[in-house]
């Protein structure tokens, strides 16, 4: 590293080479490495399943590309990211990523020319080795008040001119940047310098929405590595346990495969499925009740795999309206999921497909359809009562994901069931990439 900010704690040779002894996604297999990711359960489900993985170094190429080419597309002179996601996004690297959700800890920014630079805890260059696109490592970039207090904005300020060397170097006189989610000592120490901020999030989240050949195929594995992890909850689901009992079978098994974590904890029994939004805890599961999950899981290669299902638990016979609740949901997904192909507007699948019982209306889901990659991204369609509130304009694309979800309670009602499943937006449709099964015994 040739910049005086870096530190240099070298761990790997970038000019080593690996040879033929390489992993099924074109990564080293090397037992010290630092990338995190797939484990040998993982990568044998895949091969047994015919799932191909996913080339990463491509797929880091292929993410790296797009977001310059955003930048230009813009008039920027680059985009300064805080979000942990965006910058898994940017350099495929991580580093304490539930911790630097409320510790801005780490930045990174890519340039118009594609120059990348990251601030990296400690300046530890290592970390990020393995992905030669990261072409600098900094420190530097942290002012939240547990790290710097009175400092705070003394640091901020020392960032910002880091910020204002490297667009002079690689952007010349265009003082135009994109920003998101940076601390406020942060902006108004950019604002100082003269720097243009522009919104960063639009450009990341618009740029992250179009997955690659390799993003795909990494979802794919991730998807059916979560589906495994369902599977194990399915059978640890039984009169008796309790909801973390279940909820702890999934957090293992994504672990297990090389899944990194969960984003929400929503699972719940019985009377606690309506309304919906409660998180699991210390209840029994009785005989005979409805279980309700979304898994929110961030699994392999930090690729999100969003599926909710809700299973009846006991020894008995679902009651009718048992099988009712889970019916409308169940033709709610699926008829607003045969919407979906390139060209149509958000508009239209907000006020088109299926139509919610009345009775339902009132606990309906947040959204009607979300796009998910690293987590739940842009866009948020809504139902047709939120759109003016809420609702914003867009099209469809090929390379988009969406999730299609529904949530069926009543207002009062004993129980309720929640179902959702992920879906790419195909050339000239879509695919369901979700293959978990739903209960039969909940099922018509």
């Amino acid at each position: 590293m040739s910049s005086p900010y870096s530190i240099p704690t070298p761990k790997i040779d970038p000019s080593r080479h690996p040879g033929s002894n390489m992993r099924p996604d074109n990564t080293p297999d090397d037992d010290d490495r630092v990338e995190i990711g797939p484990t040998p359960i993982a990568y044998a489900e895949w091969q047994s399943a015919g799932l191909e993985s996913p080339d990463l170094p491509a797929m880091r190429r292929y993410r790296w590309e797009r977001l310059t080419r955003s930048i230009v597309e813009r008039d920027l002179a680059g985009v300064l990211m805080y979000d942990p996601l965006s910058i898994r996004y940017a350099t495929d690297t991580t580093q304490m990523q539930v911790w630097a959700t409320h510790n801005p800890f780490r930045a990174c920014l890519v340039l118009a020319d594609g120059h990348m630079v990251l601030w990296e805890y400690g300046g530890r260059a290592f970390l990020s080795e393995y992905n030669p696109l990261v072409r600098e490592v900094r420190t530097g970039g942290s002012f939240f008040y547990f790290a710097t207090a009175q400092r705070t904005e003394e640091k901020a300020a020392l960032f910002a001119a880091q910020i204002d060397e490297l667009m002079r170097e690689h952007a010349g006189a265009n003082r135009r940047l994109a920003v998101d989610k940076i601390q406020i000592a942060g902006l108004r120490a950019l604002d100082h310098l003269g720097i243009e901020v522009h919104d960063g999030e639009e450009l990341t989240e618009r740029t992250r929405a179009i997955k690659g050949p390799d993003e795909i195929k990494a979802m794919r594995c991730a998807m059916w590595a979560c589906e495994q992890s369902v599977a194990a909850m399915r059978e640890a689901a039984r009169p008796g346990v309790t909801e973390n009992d279940i909820w702890a079978e999934l957090h293992k098994e994504n672990i297990r495969r090389g899944g990194e974590w969960i984003e929400t904890r929503i699972l719940t029994s019985g009377p606690r499925t309506n309304p919906w939004f409660q998180e699991c805890g210390p209840r029994v599961l009785k005989n005979n009740e409805i279980l309700a999950l979304d898994t929110d899981m961030i699994g392999c290669y930090g690729i999100c795999a969003d599926i909710s299902r809700s299973w009846f638990i006991g020894d008995g016979r679902p009651s009718n309206e048992q099988r009712r609740l889970h019916d409308v949901a169940h033709e709610h997904i699926m008829t607003n999921m045969d919407m979906l192909k390139p060209g149509v507007t958000f508009s239209e699948l907000t006020h088109g497909g299926h139509k919610l019982p009345e009775e339902y209306v009132a606990q309906r889901y947040g959204s009607k359809f979300h796009g998910v990659g690293l987590c739940d991204e842009w866009p948020s369609i809504k139902y047709p009562e939120d759109f003016e509130a809420h609702g914003y304009g867009g099209v469809l694309e090929p390379g988009m994901v969406l999730c299609a979800e529904a949530y069926i309670g009543e207002v009062g009602g004993r129980e309720g069931v929640k179902l959702e499943d992920q879906i790419l937006i195909t050339e000239d449709g879509y695919e369901n990439l979700t293959r978990c099964p739903f209960d039969e015994r909940l099922m018509g």
